[in-house]
């Protein structure tokens, strides 16, 4: 059974007003009206609509979801919106309407769920780790410290490859992070923590960093163990797109938490064979965005609802996570069919010590092939992650390991840690 959370009257009342006023004025959404349960309750509504994903938003771009009345061309020319386009491959790009006032206001309300960053405004000076293909100054040439910063904003990086860093660059940021004593640090997980391998062997430690803030990818344990010993610091991971904003924020005792000011969430569970009821996937509504009307968005990602939807932290509104189980389009299948998502793998990998990174390829029923970086390359350290995937996708699978010193990122910057040639649609995996 799925575990019921707590939502305000508030709550429910922004979710009816924001599904009215989508389909009576929003172009993609008038042609829903026929899947509209008028006089039901709000939530049985939401879950008569269809899905919006990424292909609508293309077809319909620019002025599909801009509610009636409002001049995309003017807004742009007086400053008031821009358009973004999000990174990834030829079918996760979409070009979106941002609109910088509502986004800053949906980072603050997800700010306030954590203990540890509740204090931060957007005047808190903050440094940034990420590809410059996703934020920053993006340069094949090395740029000063004053040229990759932005008003608060300091970019400690101006590669869209990580792999291209060198000794300076290392040594620069750590000298930098000092230097600009940044509020926050936000990091992208793979960039932080190749650079926590870096300095770790350097036996660098920055614990003037007050809080570190996980963006732009998902988290793994394996990376989380070399982050903390370089960073013994609160590390936080928040959850979002650019589509729908900041969607949930982990706590200080790591529940993810919902930011119900700004989002409502649609969870549909997996079949008890995947993980169901617990483990399940999201579709987010946003709330209040006037130049931009989200609902029921597939974000293309799984999720993982605590048992039971409290907190030590005291926080009671909205759906509680106990994990972000990864993309839809990366999970991978065991022998019998049953789905292993990017963080029950990371869990199964991190009991390999030496393990610092790892890329999964899921070839056929049959076959895996990995790359991995080790602190350790020895045949042992070989053996105990052959024995690891073989306990995940069975005795008989012919598992490949190569052991190497870099992988190489997605054309989004962004590193992925599994993929499979196996084709399982949402649909067979999901609750009727």
């Amino acid at each position: 059974m799925i575990p019921i959370p707590y939502f305000s009257d508030e709550y429910y009342r922004r979710s009816e007003d924001t599904l009215n006023h989508a389909l009576e004025h929003v172009k993609v959404y008038k042609e829903w009206q026929a899947f509209d349960k008028r006089n039901a309750p709000v939530d049985e509504r939401y879950k008569a609509m269809p899905v919006l994903t990424k292909k609508e938003i293309r077809e319909s771009f620019p002025g599909g979801l801009v509610p009636d009345g409002l001049d995309v061309e003017d807004a742009i020319e007086g400053g008031i919106i821009d358009y973004v386009k999000t990174s990834g491959t030829t079918e996760e790009v979409v070009t979106n309407i941002w609109n910088q006032q509502w986004w800053d206001a949906s980072e603050a309300a997800s700010w306030k769920l954590n203990n540890h960053t509740q204090h931060l405004n957007h005047h808190s000076r903050e440094a940034q780790l990420a590809s410059a293909l996703s934020v920053g100054y993006l340069s094949n040439q090395d740029l000063s410290m004053q040229a990759r910063t932005l008003e608060r904003f300091l970019f400690l990086n101006e590669k869209g490859n990580a792999n291209a860093w060198q000794d300076r660059h290392y040594e620069r940021m750590i000298r930098e992070l000092k230097e600009y004593g940044p509020a926050v640090l936000e990091a992208n997980p793979s960039l932080l923590a190749r650079f926590s391998w870096w300095a770790a062997r350097k036996s660098v430690r920055l614990d003037s960093i007050p809080v570190v803030l996980f963006t732009y990818e998902l988290i793994s344990e394996i990376q989380l163990r070399q982050i903390r010993k370089v960073f013994p610091v609160p590390l936080v991971s928040s959850y979002g797109s650019t589509e729908t904003g900041y969607v949930f924020m982990q706590c200080e005792h790591g529940t993810y938490h919902q930011n119900t000011d700004f989002c409502r969430v649609d969870f549909r569970s997996l079949k008890e064979k995947h993980g169901g009821p617990l483990k399940g996937h999201i579709l987010v509504t946003t709330f209040g965005n006037p130049w931009t009307s989200i609902i029921r968005f597939d974000v293309g990602d799984l999720v993982s609802l605590k048992p039971e939807q409290t907190c030590p932290c005291g926080r009671k509104e909205g759906y509680m996570l106990s994990a972000i189980e990864g993309r839809t389009t990366n999970y991978t299948l065991k022998p019998d069919g049953t789905v292993v998502t990017n963080h029950q793998l990371d869990e199964a990998l991190a009991q390999s010590p030496s393990l610092l990174d790892y890329q999964l390829h899921q070839l056929s029923e049959k076959a895996i092939r990995m790359k991995a970086i080790m602190e350790e390359s020895s045949g042992r350290a070989r053996k105990e992650l052959i024995d690891i995937l073989h306990c995940i996708y069975g005795l008989t699978s012919n598992i490949d390991i190569e052991m190497c010193q870099k992988i190489e990122p997605s054309a989004s910057g962004k590193f992925f840690r599994s993929s499979s040639n196996l084709k399982t649609s949402l649909s067979e995996i999901l609750q009727n």
